[in-house]
C-alpha cells in the first residue's frame, strides 16, 4: 500500500470540474480531512484551507462532501461512475460517524435517533446508533469547547443518507447538541489509522 503522503504548502488554484471516466487507470483516495478545511480544491474567498493543502493527486474530485468543521474519512477518485456510485442517494451507502454530543442520551433520545428524527426537509431514515466509551483520537485544533457543568458523550451513528449536515441536526433534534463529529466508515472503505491530512490508495 502506498505511504500516506501530505503536500503541506497551498497550490493555486484549480477550476472545478466533474470527476470523467476515461481510459486512465481508476484512483481511490481516501484523505482523512482535517477540522476547518473545505471538501473541495478551491476558495472563492481565497482564505481558508482546501484540500488542494492536502492532496497532489492530479485529476481526482470528492465523492461526496464532508462539512469544513468535521473530520475524518473523505473519499476522492477521478473515476465518474464510481463516484456516482458512492454518492448517489439511490445506493443507500452506509456512513458510520463518532459522534461527541452534550449530555447524556437517554433511552427515549436513543430511540428518536434510531426511529429517524425529523429534520428541516422531513424525516431521516432508521438509523444505528449506540453509545461508546470516548474513542482514541487525535486532538482537536482548536479544541472542542465544553461546560464544566454539562458531561458529554460519544455515539456511533449510522446513516444511508446524505442530507445537509444531517447528522448534526439529528442529535439537535432530540436536543444532544454535536461537539464533534468524525466520518470513520463509507460502505466498505474505512479511516484505520490515518493521521488528519494524510491520504492513500484505497
Amino acid at each position: 500500500m502506498p505511504r500516506s503522503r501530505r503536500n503541506p504548502r497551498r497550490q493555486p488554484p484549480q477550476a472545478p470540474q466533474a470527476p470523467q471516466t476515461s481510459s486512465a487507470p481508476t484512483r481511490l483516495i481516501g484523505l482523512n480531512k482535517p477540522f476547518d478545511v473545505l471538501s473541495q480544491f478551491t476558495d472563492a474567498q481565497h482564505s481558508r484551507t482546501t484540500l488542494a493543502d492536502y492532496v497532489d493527486v492530479p485529476g481526482v474530485y470528492p465523492a461526496g462532501r464532508l462539512d469544513r468543521d468535521s473530520e475524518g474519512l473523505l473519499l476522492l477518485t477521478n473515476n465518474g461512475r464510481l463516484n456516482a456510485k458512492i454518492t448517489q442517494p439511490k445506493q443507500a451507502l452506509p456512513k458510520t460517524y463518532w459522534v461527541q454530543v452534550e449530555g447524556t442520551p437517554d433511552a427515549h433520545q436513543l430511540a428518536a435517533l434510531r426511529a429517524g428524527p425529523t429534520i428541516r426537509g422531513g424525516p431521516t431514515r432508521p438509523a444505528e446508533v449506540e453509545l461508546i466509551e470516548e474513542p482514541q483520537l487525535w486532538p482537536r485544533h482548536p479544541p472542542v469547547r465544553h461546560r464544566k457543568t454539562v458531561p458529554t458523550r460519544w455515539l456511533a451513528i449510522t446513516i444511508t443518507e446524505g442530507r445537509n449536515r444531517q447528522v448534526r441536526r439529528m442529535t439537535a433534534a432530540v436536543d444532544l447538541p454535536t461537539l464533534r463529529l468524525v466520518r470513520i466508515a463509507i460502505g466498505r472503505w474505512r479511516l484505520g489509522d490515518l493521521a488528519p491530512g494524510a491520504w492513500r490508495d484505497l
